[in-house]
């Protein structure tokens, strides 16, 4: 029986690097690379029976994107997902704070 492990390692060894920047896309003579922030985990195990199974999965959320127009190289991000994941991060901080500072007072 194959290692599991070691196939999806084998698998996935620049799968880092092309997950988070896209393929470069020129659209009327604009270059275009596509940024995300990913997630991904993989899991395996097996018992003295030699059951044994897998599974993975992944998370990405789009950044942006790398845009040239000739000499001029710059970044411009989504707004729209960077308040879908801004907006959780302040609202678990600010909780988080304000349980401190109340048990901090006491």
């Amino acid at each position: 029986m194959p290692n599991i492990a070691l196939d999806l390692g084998k698998q996935s060894a620049d799968f880092g690097v092309t997950s988070v920047y896209g393929e470069q896309q020129d659209v009327d003579g604009v270059r275009l690379v596509p940024v995300a922030l990913t997630w991904t985990a993989f899991g395996g195990g097996s018992d003295e029976a030699g059951n044994g199974g897998g599974g993975g999965g992944g998370y990405a959320i789009p950044l942006g994107a790398y845009i040239r127009r000739g000499d001029d190289l710059r970044f411009e991000p989504n707004v729209v997902s960077l308040l879908a994941v801004a907006i959780p991060f302040v609202w678990v901080a600010g909780r988080a704070l304000s349980r401190v500072i109340r048990a901090l007072k006491k």
